[in-house]
């Protein structure tokens, strides 16, 4: 999915895809690291998440975030 995404946010072009690591295109939110580097990502930002929709705080869904 991520591979898909990061071709979708680059108009098909796969140079990013292949000179970008996928802990930088998609950080783990769970994880400290990955979420201080999700949020220095330019928008819109890829984020990859295992965590259970209950988990997910309140604000989240009244965003305008693409799930």
């Amino acid at each position: 999915m991520l591979e898909i995404l990061s071709l979708i946010r680059q108009d098909g072009d796969p140079r990013w895809c292949r000179s970008v690591p996928n802990w930088e295109r998609g950080p783990w939110l769970e994880t400290l690291l990955g979420y201080r580097r999700a949020r220095g990502n330019a928008r819109p930002r890829i984020i990859s998440s295992h965590l259970p929709v209950q988990m997910f705080p309140k604000a989240f869904f009244a965003s305008k975030a693409k799930v």
